[in-house]
């Protein structure tokens, strides 16, 4: 800024839009804008750059280190966002717009609302209580899997089932998986597989997607179908960072179609192998028994053919048949005893499971970011804690 030999005072540009900057950044606090995009550019550089319009005005944006979240949300001219950020000025053109932090599809905010509230009724009416889980079958015989008939999810799910040698009989109930009215759908074929066609398990699976894709499984009535279900359900939904309604009111959740696969068909796996370990084991005692007799009999024949052939015959063919009668009661009672050792098996697993130690009792203390706290050190007076019960957490505050 100079000044005239009259005293006038003469400013520059960027004196001038330095000026509007500071007096626009320092009025309006960050806030929330929806609008819908009328260009977007996302740059190379990891930026983002795009105009907001509504039926009467446009406004420009900016959304530094933004383009790798833009590509996944699908941003593209014409959708309707909302966005949160402060209004700036852009010195060197002179041009107001709102640098953005955080962007997100319009609705996402009412869809999050009602994902807590609904979370929050069924958490209240004991739907995700541990209590209430029924346990994953080791090896279904009958696998029942409602997806679409066309998706991604299903092809993982069966080409990963394929690659452990599950011999599990597969039904498929085709219904949407995304759309308004495709929770009813997926309802339907739970019930379908309880009171139609009854399977050992039941697994509610689609791929990954965004919020509004994933929806129809935070819906209420596919909640109250999955939590009404006789036969246990195995919810497979989206990613490993996505979290649903079905989620918590199954009996178990994988991140993946791919993981709840891979849980099915590490069990079979386990269980071929040790049978194939068994069989193997049964054939290499049954031939040294076999080779023994053998060569007892050579022996006996050697030395008595002369005297009675007819007789020794005899007598060694019914001592076959005392050895093989043996080892078929051996082997019964060996695939008994690997019976009831596989059954103990499950039954020491069950008993280490985290949720039997807080049924006695115990709770598991961490601070309110999930970190388990180990030592009264970690938890000096006035940490804010939450301690985990087998049925709830419950916040608190270390008073001494």
């Amino acid at each position: 800024m100079t000044g005239t030999p009259t005293g006038e005072k003469i400013w520059t540009v960027s004196e001038v839009n330095r000026a509007v900057r500071d007096l626009v950044e320092g009025s309006f606090m960050p806030m929330w804008i929806a609008g819908e995009i009328g260009t977007i550019v996302l740059h190379n550089s990891g930026h983002v750059y795009l105009t907001l319009k509504d039926g009467r005005s446009q406004i420009r944006a900016c959304w530094f280190g933004g383009a790798a979240r833009g590509r996944e949300l699908g941003l593209a001219p014409g959708m309707a966002i909302e966005g949160f950020g402060q209004l700036s000025v852009y010195e060197v053109r002179g041009e107001y717009q709102i640098s953005l932090r955080t962007v997100r599809l319009a609705g996402v905010g009412d869809l999050q609302r009602r994902f807590e509230e609904l979370k929050a009724k069924l958490s209240a009416e004991g739907l995700f209580s541990p209590e209430r889980k029924k346990p994953i079958p080791l090896l279904p015989r009958t696998i029942g899997v409602v997806t679409s008939a066309d998706g991604a999810a299903l092809r993982d799910f069966l080409k990963v089932l394929a690659s452990f040698g599950v011999k599990a009989d597969v039904r498929i109930y085709p219904a949407p998986v995304q759309g308004a009215g495709a929770s009813r759908f997926l309802a339907r074929g739970v019930a379908f597989f309880n009171r139609s066609f009854p399977v050992d398990v039941i697994v509610v699976t689609r791929g990954g997607g965004s919020m509004e894709d994933l929806w129809e499984f935070n819906e209420e009535v596919l909640a109250r179908a999955i939590a009404a279900s006789q036969v246990p359900v195995l919810s497979a939904v989206g990613h490993e960072i996505d979290f649903t309604i079905s989620d918590f009111v199954a009996d178990r959740r994988e991140p993946t179609p791919s993981a709840a696969a891979q849980f099915i068909g590490g069990n079979f796996a386990e269980c071929t192998e040790k049978t194939a370990r068994a069989i193997k084991d049964m054939h290499a005692a049954l031939r040294a028994a076999t080779d023994g007799a053998e060569l007892r009999l050579r022996k006996v024949m050697s030395g008595v053919w002369r005297r009675d052939p007819v007789r020794l015959v005899s007598d060694r063919r019914q001592y076959l048949d005392e050895l093989s009668a043996r080892a078929e009661r051996a082997l019964s009672n060996w695939l008994r005893i690997q019976r009831e050792k596989t059954a103990r098996l499950a039954a020491t697993l069950e008993a280490l499971d985290v949720r039997r130690q807080l049924e006695r009792g115990y709770a598991i203390v961490s601070d309110r970011e999930g970190v388990p706290i180990r030592s009264a050190a970690d938890a000096p007076a006035g940490k804010e804690i939450s301690v985990r019960f087998f049925d709830g957490r419950k916040n608190a505050v270390v008073t001494e």
